[in-house]
């Protein structure tokens, strides 16, 4: 029996606080609980299976009791090693199951998916329990005072409502639509209706695009937005209203603009040279994708390492300092810094960039792009989580999945998703989520979409994108919402679905979702099972899906159904107090979907595509 994609009635365990520490120090004792469901069959013995310094242990669990139909049992593990891995071997009914973070299997699994429990500090609280709203500056806000500003030489002039954007041409990246951080200031009151609470900034500084990921200079905001006083503008009205802003820094690369390149071109024998990547009689160099503007920096130079980290006038080091305070880093594509051919400095760079933001600000959040398998990269030890795609974006795309003719799905050269079963989702979630410590994985970056994506009410089905915020706002992780999200924004790539924002044109708001939004974020602050809480799967069928976030205090089932269908929940995978509580309303729903509680079990019935959410009474313990 393979684990990946089970849910229902089955031995659980996860790294919230209902079964493992959440802090834990190296050389301590770390008790973990798994719970088992006496209908699935009683457990003779249970063993914890532990690795220290490469080799695995077994110790024996204890039964410590039954609560609400589930047996409970536990065992202390010595925290060796800076990531502990651990998993659960369950002897029931002469057979022996083994139960790692991807699922319960009857045969031998790799290590990789073993749960994992960390020393490493924490990531901010806030960052964990926001929500993150993302600004394309360019595309989002246009100031009165950015009339004022020249139209640069690289630019092809667009009109903010009259203008398509154009997602693939020669003019795609040179569209100035001259939105500015002003523009932002000002409608704070709708990013902050919404329910976000940080702002996460695509990069600000000058550039000759409009995405300005190829910066000319990391030493000031660019002009075209307001310059230096426009961020500090910025930050100081969101941090009144008590928001967050973070910034984008590209450690892979700048700008073939930039000052830096500038010099190394110009001189073979200067410092800056060592920045990058040249040939050896300079004629050409590394660059991002072989895309000549995007030139690759070289960490193996001392001098770009104290430029670029170290110094105080460092791009890492000043824009998180006053006057300007930003509150955290997105480090565009993470997963390629540092890495060149046989060259991997990835960790040692992140580790640099994580200890130098930390002792500046022990509050900051740091998170890096990764849009494949992140989890290899993502101990806890620096980043604090993933922008990846790979473990809720893409299974979720194919799972609701509509008739859009053709949509760039993540750099494939296929024409969109395969459009799967429920099953299919959870086994893909699953596989790719088990290898983050449950740590990162409350942090990482949950998005339906972003501006480096065709857009969710392109890909799915009519109804789908309300589906996926559901889905963003209760499943692990930090849930984005793109601007221009909550007004169904279309695009079938990343360069198409970076819109202009509908501000004073109501044609273009193709589906007001602002109430939807507004609800979700509204409930996971209230709620904390969906900030903290553990997850149990509990139905992943065709069309529907089921889950609990779990807490001693409370519990929040979530039911999804991508069109017409029943949920039939079975005996024992909610108490008795759990199933009279669905009496009450539910707390929130999209579509039409009707609880009929019974006896020992549920069923859920939906007329077409809905979503509903009810608050439950929390898992109760055994008694000490």
């Amino acid at each position: 029996m393979s684990g990946a994609g089970m849910a229902g009635l089955l031995p659980h365990h996860d790294g919230s606080g209902l079964h493992a520490p959440q802090t834990v120090e190296a050389g301590a004792a770390a008790r973990l609980r798994i719970r088992i469901p006496d209908a699935w069959g009683r457990a003779s013995r249970v063993w914890l299976r532990s690795v220290h310094d490469g080799e695995p242990r077994y110790t024996g669990c204890v039964n410590i009791g039954e609560a609400d139909g589930w047996v409970w049992w536990e065992a202390d593990m010595a925290v060796t090693n800076p990531v502990a891995r651990y998993r659960f071997l369950i002897e029931a009914d002469a057979r022996y199951w083994t139960l790692n973070a991807q699922g319960l299997f009857s045969r031998d699994v790799s290590d990789y998916a073993d749960f994992r429990l960390t020393t490493f500090p924490a990531g901010p609280p806030w960052l964990r329990q926001g929500t993150m709203y993302q600004v394309f500056p360019d595309r989002f806000a246009r100031s009165a005072r950015a009339a004022a500003q020249p139209v640069p030489d690289w630019a092809v002039p667009s009109d903010w409502d009259g203008t398509e954007v154009q997602g693939s041409s020669a003019e795609t990246p040179f569209q100035f639509y001259g939105g500015d951080l002003h523009g932002v200031t000002e409608h704070l009151d709708h990013i902050q209706g919404l329910g976000a609470d940080i702002i996460y900034l695509t990069p600000f500084f000058p550039a000759r695009s409009n995405h300005r990921y190829d910066a000319s200079t990391f030493s000031m905001v660019d002009p075209l937005l307001g310059g230096d006083a426009a961020l500090v503008e910025l930050v100081e009205a969101a941090h009144a209203r008590g928001l967050k802003v973070m910034g984008d820094l590209t450690a892979n690369h700048s700008g073939d603009a930039h000052e830096w390149f500038q010099r190394a071109l110009a001189a073979p024998d200067s410092e800056e040279a060592d920045y990058y990547y040249f040939n050896e009689d300079h004629s050409s160099y590394e660059a991002w994708y072989g895309v000549p503007s995007l030139p690759k920096l070289n960490w193996s130079s001392a001098g770009l390492r104290d430029k670029f980290v170290l110094d105080d006038k460092s791009p890492v080091a000043r824009w998180l300092r006053p006057p300007f305070s930003l509150d955290g880093w997105r480090i565009d594509v993470g997963n390629m810094t540092g890495r060149l051919g046989a060259t991997d400095l990835n960790q040692e760079v992140a580790r640099l960039i994580a200890e130098r933001v930390r002792g500046i600000n022990p509050d900051a959040a740091l998170l890096a792009e990764a849009t494949n398998d992140a989890a290899p990269d993502f101990s806890g030890e620096h980043w604090h989580g993933a922008m990846t795609y790979s473990n809720f974006t893409r299974p979720l795309w194919a799972w609701l999945s509509g008739d859009a003719g053709h949509v760039n799905f993540f750099g494939t050269p296929l024409p969109g998703p395969n459009r799967i079963g429920a099953e299919d989702f959870l086994a893909t979630h699953q596989d790719l989520a088990a290898a983050f410590s449950w740590d990162v994985r409350q942090q990482n970056m949950n998005a339906l979409n972003s501006h480096d994506t065709a857009r969710a009410a392109t890909v799915m089905i009519d109804g789908g994108q309300q589906l996926g915020a559901v889905l963003m706002f209760t499943l692990p992780g930090v849930p984005v919402v793109f601007a221009g999200d909550e007004f169904g924004l279309k695009g079938d790539n990343g360069e198409f679905s970076r819109t202009p924002m509908p501000w004073t044109d109501p044609a273009r708001i193709l589906a007001d979702l602002r109430g939807t939004y507004a609800a979700l974020t509204a409930l996971r602050r209230e709620q904390p099972a969906l900030t903290g809480g553990g997850l149990r799967w509990l139905h992943a069928q065709g069309d529907a899906l089921a889950f609990v976030r779990e807490t001693a205090d409370s519990t929040v089932l979530v039911v999804v159904a991508r069109t017409a269908a029943d949920v039939e929940l079975a005996t024992g995978l909610l108490s008795a107090g759990q199933l009279a509580a669905l009496a009450q309303p539910h707390v929130f729903a999209a579509g039409d979907i009707v609880a009929e509680p019974g006896a020992a079990g549920a069923l859920f019935r939906s007329g077409g595509p809905a979503a509903a959410l009810w608050v439950l009474p929390g898992v109760v313990l055994p008694a000490p």
